[in-house]
């Protein structure tokens, strides 16, 4: 599939917003490059995708924000775009680092929001650099275990021997509840980027990270999230207490910014907004 036509199959799959102004910049942390986008004027919002996947489909949930009166920064992850860096050998630590990186050049302190594996270089974040984060957004987090099998279905998805029946029956599996909003998700797969974050939380220590920091939290879950059931919907907020603030976004799976980009955004927004009046 080309660039034209994915871009052609999210559009179509996305709702109408308006297109903000990106500028696209470079940070550099050490020797490594992180290639990012920036959109918007206002406090800081950073967004960080999930496994293996760029952060350019994020932008329909950062027009929204910037909409909403933020300024959105989309950095990409190693081995993606103009983001380059040693991918072996590496930990939550050093992705975290990349995007305090951005942080710093914007001029933060930001609101990180990582989607599925993102939210855990968020947690790295606010763990390691506090001063630079002013509240977390865990998107679409995983419950503190899941099923293997959907493990398993990204496996299958990022492996381009598999066929696109496959495929579509992993994403229906793990990450959407219907074809026509799984379907631009068939491609824009990074499988040695996916490698290379998977071992990556094998080296991180969970006991550095996994609280993130101080910062307020907001744990915004899909309905129809197999990763987060049910009866996990409190987990987050029992094991941090106050600072947690959950929402659920019905009728979403595991992908949920790419299925309701608007809801999440104004979710996000939303809360963002009550920090304020704090």
């Amino acid at each position: 599939m080309t660039f034209a036509v994915m871009g052609l199959a999210l559009a179509l799959a996305m709702p109408c917003l308006a297109q903000a102004q990106v500028e696209e910049k470079t940070a550099m942390n050490g020797d490594t490059q992180v290639g990012y986008s920036v959109r918007g004027e206002g406090r800081l919002v950073v967004m960080i995708a999930s496994t293996g996947r760029a952060s350019g489909e994020l932008a329909p949930l950062a027009d929204r924000l910037a909409e909403r009166g933020y300024r959105v920064a989309l950095p990409e992850p190693r081995g993606i775009g103009a983001s380059t860096g040693k991918m072996a050998e590496v930990s939550f630590h050093d992705f975290g680092d990349d995007f305090a990186a951005v942080i710093a050049q914007e001029g933060g302190p930001a609101i990180v929001a990582g989607h599925a594996y993102g939210q855990w270089i968020a947690k790295t974040i606010a763990s390691d650099h506090p001063d630079m984060v002013s509240g977390l957004a865990l998107i679409a987090g995983g419950a503190k275990s899941w099923p293997s099998e959907l493990s398993e279905a990204i496996t299958m998805i990022n492996d381009p021997a598999s066929t696109r029946d496959q495929k579509m029956e992993g994403l229906l599996l793990a990450f959407f509840t219907n074809e026509q909003s799984a379907e631009p998700w068939l491609e824009g797969w990074h499988q040695d980027v996916t490698i290379s974050q998977r071992a990556a939380r094998k080296l991180a220590d969970r006991d550095d990270y996994w609280a993130g920091g101080t910062a307020p939290i907001l744990d915004l879950q899909g309905g129809a999230d197999p990763f987060r059931p049910e009866s996990s919907r409190m987990e987050v907020r029992d094991e941090l207490g106050e600072r947690v603030t959950v929402k659920v976004i019905d009728g979403a799976s595991h992908a949920l910014p790419a299925a309701k980009p608007v809801e999440t955004a104004d979710a996000i927004a939303d809360w963002a907004d009550s920090l304020l009046k704090e």
